[in-house]
């Protein structure tokens, strides 16, 4: 430990010479303008550098969106396609259901077609005849009425 004072000593009393201030200086030149040249590669290659990680990032952000985006895309088509299908069904299904509606008049307006058809019958044969039969047919209506 005394021998490492000593030499610590032997330094601070040790004088600086012309020579090794100049010397000192041209090393301190010679790393400012190696500092320099770098600083003047790395502004030169920087924004490159820096553009071509933030495109890194960003495609590595936007492949997972990209490939969400298609799910999405493909549940849409299909919804889309069961929505249309639906579509075709109920315009089949009302038409069918129009057809029947249709059909059910037809069978509505036969059956007072007939009922008519019917009364008639029954008015022609309640109606008074003539003797040619041999029997007189008298309306009830005329016999209360009496």
């Amino acid at each position: 430990m005394i021998r490492a004072q000593e030499r610590l000593a032997a330094h601070a009393e040790a004088k600086a010479t012309p020579a090794d201030v100049d010397a000192a200086l041209s090393r301190a030149r010679a790393q400012i303008e190696e500092l320099a040249a770098a600083a003047a590669h790395v502004r030169g290659t920087l924004p490159e550098q820096i553009g071509d990680a933030v495109r890194e990032g960003i495609h590595d952000h936007a492949r997972p969106l990209g490939r969400q985006l298609a799910e999405v895309r493909g549940l849409l088509n299909q919804a889309i396609r069961r929505l249309e299908h639906l579509e075709h069904e109920l315009a089949a299904e009302r038409s069918a259901r129009v057809d029947d509606l249709g059909l059910l008049v037809d069978l509505i307006a036969e059956g007072w077609r007939n009922v008519g058809e019917r009364l008639d019958r029954i008015e022609r044969a309640a109606s008074p005849r003539r003797p040619a039969e041999g029997a007189v047919v008298y309306r009830l209506d005329d016999r209360l009425g009496s």
